[in-house]
């Protein structure tokens, strides 16, 4: 037994056995089981009969679900799955098995020499020209006509860390039973959490997906209907009718001694609710009278990000850069990176360290690390100052795709352009 877990649930819904955050949720919509069987395995047949009662318990209103599983399906767990922290449970991780290879020295600076694109006066005007054709108010003669007076070029670095992990919480959830083979701890004690092996998905593509726990299913009977499969309507109290809604019951048309045709001077419609029955079918077990209780496991597959742009002196905005396109210098991939040392520009040495460090601590508790990826691009970044009618200003190049960031165009033929 686990005499200091805690289990929250809410109405109807699964209870969270353990786990940092609380657990993925379910954006299906369609409860614990999102719809569908989990997987399971060596099932056995457990024909344990309840009761066959089938009278209508007196429910007039939604019970919730028990605030705990049945302590019969605690009993198959693992003890040490489970460690108590403040008023949540962690899941405790094992050790990756391999660890990365250090950090091999690099010659940055001739590495560098040879990726400097350079962005000419021509190269400038034409990706200007290339900008200006794609927009439907622009015209090209300014683009064509503008004298470049100066071009400041600068190579930023962006390194980019990506961190791939798995976490597995366990939680306790139900549904309906309808006689078919039970895989329950008779069959065995279940296995750990980890001991349970599933397919990975390919490598930092994020996924969420949900298995049976082996051994840890249990029939019950229903809580909600107490075994009957169904309870009295709350709509009309298991009468089949309800008051009328036009006459509120008076059987007469207010200020009217016409009789009411909606109840046909009964003063009384049947229920809406219901139907007439004046019982519905438990929503829990969908009248099945019993329900299945065991555990499932979720595992989640996440993929962390840490990115960083080296600083520039530049009027451009940093949102451009982080989506701007970029020339590979360097990538390493492997279960553990270590920091890129010795890089021209200090920030990045800094920047690597500080982002293997951040994912680090945040994972070293919820999840297990799978493979960790590091690259550092060149992204050029050119300010094209220009002269044009008596003004000057500027417009900038980015990318090795030479994208064009243009915050006030000369020559516009309509008003409320918003330049993207």
């Amino acid at each position: 037994m686990f005499p200091s877990v805690v289990f929250k649930s809410g109405n109807n819904g699964p209870a969270v056995l353990g786990g940092a955050e609380g657990g993925p949720s379910d954006p299906s919509g369609l409860g614990p089981l999102g719809g569908q069987t989990l997987p399971r395995l060596d099932i056995w047949t457990m024909d344990r009969d309840l009761s066959d009662d089938d009278s209508v318990v007196d429910l007039s209103f939604e019970a919730e679900s028990p605030l705990a599983p049945p302590a019969e399906l605690l009993e198959t767990l693992p003890s040490c799955d489970w460690v108590l922290q403040g008023d949540r449970h962690q899941i405790f991780f094992p050790p990756s098995e391999t660890t990365g290879r250090p950090q091999e020295q690099r010659c940055w600076s001739s590495f560098l020499e040879h990726r400097v694109p350079v962005v000419t006066e021509e190269v400038a005007r034409e990706a200007l020209l290339s900008f200006v054709n794609s927009k439907c108010c622009y015209g090209s003669a300014a683009a064509s006509d503008l004298v470049i007076l100066e071009l400041k070029q600068q190579n930023l670095c962006r390194y980019r860390l990506e961190t791939f992990s798995e976490s597995r919480i366990s939680e306790w959830t139900f549904q309906p039973f309808t006689n078919h083979s039970v895989d329950g701890p008779q069959r065995g004690t279940s296995p750990r959490l980890w001991d349970i092996k599933v397919q990975v998905p390919p490598m930092f593509q994020e996924d969420t997906r949900r298995f049976q726990v082996p051994h840890s299913s249990l029939v019950k009977e229903c809580h909600k209907c107490h075994g009957r499969g169904r309870y009295k309507c709350s709509g009309c109290h298991g009468a089949g009718t309800a008051r009328c809604s036009s006459c509120s019951g008076a059987k007469r048309k207010a200020k009217s001694a016409r009789r009411c045709q909606m109840c046909s001077g009964s003063g009384r419609r049947r229920c809406s609710t219901c139907s007439g029955r004046g019982n519905k079918t438990c929503a829990t077990c969908k009248g099945e009278k019993k329900l299945l209780h065991f555990i499932q496991l979720v595992i989640a597959w996440k993929n962390s990000l840490f990115e960083f742009v080296s600083e520039h002196q530049l009027d451009f905005p940093g949102e451009l850069l982080a989506k701007a396109r970029g020339e590979t210098l360097f990538k390493d991939e492997n279960t553990t990176v270590y920091p890129i040392v010795d890089f021209p520009l200090r920030e990045i040495s800094l920047a690597s360290r500080r982002g293997i460090s951040e994912h680090s601590a945040a994972l070293a508790s919820r999840a297990r690390v799978l493979q960790q990826r590091q690259t550092l691009e060149l992204i050029p970044l050119t300010e094209v100052r220009y002269w044009y009618q008596g003004k000057t200003d500027v417009y900038y190049i980015y990318g090795t795709d030479r994208q064009v960031y243009l915050v006030d165009y000369p020559e516009r033929y309509c008003c409320g352009c918003t330049i993207i």
